[in-house]
């Protein structure tokens, strides 16, 4: 059967592609089969290879699902959250959550959590520092999967009303280049009392840089990097 696999960030540098056309002789594979197959078919990714996460129809898939044919197949490398795409803006049905390449405004993302019942309202702001220790760094530029970043974070808006419920949360993320002191990202969260507004608050970003197929690469006068998970292996399914 013949897969096509979607690449991101680091990994589509390194393979020179975003979508891998891969054969392989049999009706199915399972996701680590598929990543072990990779790795050999392509040595010089193998390292990266080996930490990404296979998605299936826009979800993280265990090592066992047995992937066929017709799947929609990404290889999701280690989140951070490449070039941005033109005239981007994605919105969830209830419209709460975004993926766009234009700048972002707390009080647009805000007022989408406004409630009269409710007497805690907190916004976190995400924006691009330009010392990082001796590192200067001229801007930052993001690349999404798009329509599973976006499922993603309408999961975590899911989550947080599982665990406190009542609470309404708003994510907006930018994609494309940010420059130093714009915003990439804004977390809007409404509770009735202050603290369930901080811990979901610090729930909604911690999860969102685990599991939302965000990349950010950082722009130096001197070069760039891809930067991802940095809290020791990653694993997007884990429950935080």
């Amino acid at each position: 059967m013949l897969l096509r696999i979607q690449l991101f960030a680091g990994l589509a540098e390194r393979l020179q592609t975003s979508v891998l056309s891969y054969s392989v002789p049999k009706s199915e594979i399972t996701a680590d089969e598929l990543k072990i197959a990779l790795s050999i078919s392509y040595p010089e990714a193998a390292s990266q290879i080996s930490v990404s996460f296979v998605a299936v129809n826009q979800e993280y898939a265990p090592g066992d699902y047995l992937i066929t044919e017709n799947a929609e197949i990404a290889l999701i490398p280690p989140v951070s959250g490449g070039d941005g795409q033109a005239s981007v803006h994605v919105l969830s049905k209830d419209g709460r959550f975004c993926i766009t390449d234009q700048p972002l405004s707390v009080d647009d993302v805000t007022s989408k959590v406004l409630d009269p019942n409710h007497g805690a309202t907190l916004s976190f702001v995400g924006t691009t520092r330009e010392m990082t220790g001796e590192q200067r760094t001229v801007h930052l530029e993001y690349e999404a999967y798009i329509p599973m970043a976006l499922s993603q974070l309408e999961a975590i808006g899911k989550d947080i009303d599982t665990r406190w419920p009542g609470t309404l949360c708003a994510i907006s993320h930018r994609i494309g280049k940010v420059d130093i002191m714009e915003t990439s990202v804004i977390i809007a969260i409404s509770t009735g009392h202050r603290d369930d507004c901080y811990e979901a608050s610090r729930y909604a970003i911690e999860k969102l840089k685990q599991s939302v197929p965000i990349w950010k690469k950082e722009i130096w006068d001197d070069g760039s990097e891809w930067k991802g998970h940095q809290k020791g292996p990653w694993d997007p399914t884990v429950r935080l």
